[in-house]
């Protein structure tokens, strides 16, 4: 359980760190990305104006009559090019330099020195100047630079070169990284605090589902999850639990029920045959008795017989349940008809009449033609056997709506109305004291109960003033 607990927390907290991380990365690249070129766009221009401006005022001193490497003019230039974080050049139109300035001071560290060729074309071939990354031929690293030519009377006098180092670019950068690095972290940390939170508020409830299955599977069927009143998954995995253990809990009880019962109900015969046998054997029962016995052992037999066939009726029931009932068209009154007749001479046995109110015409319904005799053929068994001698068994099919309602009915003791909600359990005999001179082992309507089930349809019992009738339903075919 730990190991999928924390699965489910490095799931939940790398895919939510990953969302961020990509989020971040995507916004700060596009970021860096306009923050560089606004950044060289706003410092090219600045420079080009810087370069301009300086090749301005150099013009003028030469209209007045100054040259390029008088330090009266290299004097005043040392107040026009203090422009901050730019190196200023200054070069003769043969790209020979005749002054420098580092931003700090004047100096002649790069006279003699020529700028290339190639940078002075492209100084007077562009619109703009100059405009690139070059160490002009003259510095020991490339540098960005913007040149400006110096024209006075439409002569070219000059060049004007102002550099700025890649590091004013780099340190905004390096700061522009710091802030996204430290707000990642922060976004990060909170993204890991509010996951493990999240993720522990999640992995509790499934731990103590965890423990609650555990000793739910060694027998504990009264143990149920907790109702934590949450609407998502969990809370729904919660009320599913705990709907399947009731279920669960209910078929438990149901067969622990029926084993009980069964052993109920074979304990008896069992004994009597086992009783029976042996004072045959040991001779205590005389030999004028013998006989009588035997009947009782051969009565108990055909019991145990009859209890094994109900069985092996309630396995094929539970059988259909799980797969689909053959279901076809077939003729009510014919079907309840020939169950009359198989039943005929027990009905006669008995001393009872039978009142038949069929239709004139067929009663096609849907079922499943097998099962529905064994209905028919249950509640006429159980009327005969419950009907008091010299009364009637009423059956009757009426047609209503799109169902045909069936109907046995026959007069004799009242069931109990705290024992009609019991009838159609298994095992369950409504004239328990009399229960080991009637033939039936308390099955007959359960399975009545069962097929009606799995065909979808009702049955419903009522007992007034000593009439007993049940009442069943079938879908009608037309």
């Amino acid at each position: 359980m730990n190991k999928r607990i924390g699965s489910i927390y490095q799931q939940h907290f790398f895919l939510t760190a990953g969302m961020i991380l990509l989020a971040f990365a995507m916004l700060g690249v596009s970021f860096m990305v306009l923050t560089y070129r606004y950044a060289i766009r706003e410092n090219k221009d600045s420079m080009y104006n810087s370069a301009t401006y300086i090749s301005n005022i150099i013009g003028i001193f030469l209209d007045e009559g100054m040259e390029l490497g008088d330090k009266q003019l290299t004097g005043n230039l040392a107040y026009v090019t203090s422009v901050p974080d730019v190196d200023v050049l200054i070069c003769l139109p043969d790209g020979q330099v005749v002054y420098s300035y580092d931003g700090d001071q004047s100096g002649d560290e790069l006279k003699n020195d020529t700028v290339s060729q190639s940078v002075l074309e492209e100084t007077l071939g562009g619109d703009s100047g100059y405009q690139g990354m070059s160490d002009l031929g003259v510095y020991d690293s490339s540098k960005f630079a913007v040149g400006a030519p110096v024209v006075v009377r439409d002569q070219l006098s000059g060049f004007v070169f102002v550099t700025s180092s890649t590091e004013n670019l780099t340190s905004l950068w390096r700061t522009f990284g710091v802030v996204f690095s430290v707000t990642a972290v922060v976004v990060l940390l909170f993204a890991f605090l509010s996951s493990f939170f999240t993720t522990r508020q999640q992995a509790r409830p499934l731990r103590e589902m965890t423990e609650v299955v555990n000793r739910f599977g060694m027998g504990e069927y009264d143990q149920r999850v907790q109702d934590y009143h949450r609407r998502d998954e969990i809370g729904q995995l919660a009320t599913a639990f705990n709907t399947m253990a009731d279920s669960i809990a209910s078929a438990e009880g149901r067969r622990q029920e029926f084993v009980a019962n069964i052993s109920h109900e074979l304990k008896t015969p069992m004994t009597t045959i086992a009783g029976f046998s042996d004072g045959i054997l040991d001779g205590t029962i005389p030999p004028e008795k013998q006989k009588e016995c035997l009947q009782v052992i051969s009565d108990e037999t055909r019991r145990l017989s009859r209890l094994v066939r109900r069985m092996l009726d309630m396995s094929q029931l539970s059988a259909k349940e799980q797969s689909d009932l053959c279901q076809s068209q077939f003729n009510g009154v014919e079907t309840f008809a020939q169950v009359l007749i198989s039943l005929e001479r027990k009905i006669t046995s008995r001393g009872l009449d039978v009142d038949v109110n069929f239709p004139d015409q067929d009663v096609m319904v849907w079922g499943d033609p097998d099962s529905i005799t064994q209905v028919c053929y249950n509640l006429m068994d159980n009327a005969i056997k419950f009907a008091t001698p010299g009364t009637a068994i009423g059956v009757s099919i009426v047609p209503k709506g799109n169902k045909a309602w069936f109907s046995v009915r026959n007069t004799g003791e009242t069931i109990p109305p705290e024992e009609l909600n019991m009838i159609f359990d298994r095992f369950h005999k409504s004239d328990r004291s009399r229960s080991l001179d009637k033939e039936g082992v308390g099955l007959g309507l359960y399975i009545v109960k069962t097929i009606l089930n799995n065909h979808k349809e009702t049955i419903t019992v009522t007992s007034e003033n000593g009439v007993t009738e049940f009442r069943f339903s079938l879908t009608l075919a037309e």
